[in-house]
């Protein structure tokens, strides 16, 4: 069983309580027994006289043989009487003196551990917040409550430095990596389009095109992810559903392309985080299902709220999947049925953005093949609810992307 440090600091003073009193009250058995023994000059008086009838009775006498047994079973009696006092009030006192001395410690750990209360205080403000300016800023004696807080905050800082310095790599690399993709995209285009092209040119620059926007798919795929890794600090209520509609409109007109029927069944769903985000998490889902998909197929979306959770669920027909299969689905680069060099079923960054976008929000992704093709997956994000009466918060309508 595992205990509180506060819980343990009381056990320890209830046990060394009880110890020492048990200590001392079989020191002063042993004592009180001792001195009840009959001691030399005592075992043999001279004489016996009767409480009784007052006479006085000598050594070799009947009488004084008689009086003598008398006092030694009264003394037997009295001896025995004593250690039993000597047993019970020994121990009862002991034990309610382990008793209050496990309250007292149990009191006085509360005033010992209070320091450490505000460094956990600070912690669980820090790690629901992820405001990672926070400082403990423990000013109290150099002991080891002291070395903990500075040691807590020396990690805070490089945290938030690191935090920083990725922040600005993923928009340096977002606009080092496209800038050079968009010149070729140009590039490509104003040659294959200029009258004096040959068919040979143009087959060559839409082949190029092809590889061209599977490499700037791949690019925004690796960026998502770094940006999805990230803790999500700035937290917005919003309602999913309204994400959800934005995304079925824009990946339509792909779907009737593919003549793919898209259900939906949207109720209120109502959570925080970060809009832009969660949009991508519900694009990847969505056109997942639909690139993964055959022919005159379809794709169901639905919405809900369940407890303090609200759910997002996707479901496709397509080939059937192997329940072997369903967790590699989420790591990257990973793709089902051996289509890896097929640039229209994507880089296999999809599943894996979609993975640590809701783990980013502190939610899950779970998966299933259905019976008959296609997959189900299951997107769990907290409730976002109001302080008071537990209303659902004011939503905003995502921020559409560009």
């Amino acid at each position: 069983m595992k205990l509180s440090i506060r819980a343990r600091i009381a056990l320890t003073c209830g046990l060394v309580s009880l110890l020492l009193g048990l200590t001392l009250v079989t020191v002063t058995y042993l004592v009180v027994r001792q001195t009840l023994e009959p001691r030399a000059g005592l075992g043999q008086p001279t004489s016996i006289r009767s409480n009784t009838t007052g006479e006085t009775f000598f050594p070799g006498q009947y009488g004084y043989i008689i009086a003598r047994e008398r006092s030694e079973v009264t003394r037997r009696v009295y001896q025995q009487d004593a250690l039993a006092n000597v047993r019970l009030i020994g121990v009862a006192s002991t034990a309610v003196a382990a008793l209050a001395a496990a309250g007292l410690g149990w009191r006085a750990a509360r005033y010992v551990l209070r320091p450490a209360e505000h460094v956990t205080r600070t912690a669980r403000h820090v790690a629901q917040s992820h405001d990672l300016t926070a400082r403990i800023g423990y000013d109290g004696p150099q002991d080891e409550i002291k070395e903990l807080a500075d040691i807590f905050d020396t990690m805070l800082g490089r945290l938030a430095r690191s935090f920083d310095g990725q922040r600005r790599f993923v928009a340096n690399a977002s606009h080092e990596l496209r800038t050079p993709l968009t010149i070729n995209r140009t590039l490509i285009d104003v040659a294959v389009r200029r009258p004096e092209a040959t068919e040979d040119l143009k087959r060559l620059g839409e082949s190029l095109l092809v590889v061209n926007s599977r490499h700037e798919r791949l690019i925004d795929g690796l960026l998502a992810l770094a940006e999805g890794e990230q803790t999500v600090l700035d937290k917005r209520p919003f309602d999913l559903t309204d994400v959800v509609e934005h995304v079925l409109d824009q990946v339509s007109p792909k779907a009737a392309e593919r003549k793919i029927t898209i259900h939906h069944l949207l109720d209120s769903a109502p959570t925080a985080g970060d809009p832009i985000l969660l949009e991508r998490l519900v694009q990847n889902l969505v056109e997942n299902a639909i690139r993964h998909n055959h022919p005159d197929g379809e794709v169901w979306a639905t919405t809900r709220q369940r407890d303090d959770r609200v759910e997002l669920v996707v479901a496709n027909t397509g080939l059937p999947v192997p329940a072997y299969e369903i967790e590699t689905i989420f790591q990257p680069f990973r793709r089902l049925h051996g289509d890896r060099l097929h640039s229209e079923r994507g880089s296999g960054l999809g599943l894996s953005i979609v993975r640590v976008i809701a783990q980013a929000h502190h939610g899950t992704v779970s998966a299933r093949p259905r019976d008959e093709g296609g997959l189900t997956i299951t997107v769990e994000l907290p409730r976002a609810l109001d302080r008071g009466e537990g209303d659902v918060l004011a939503l905003t309508r995502p921020i559409p992307r560009s």
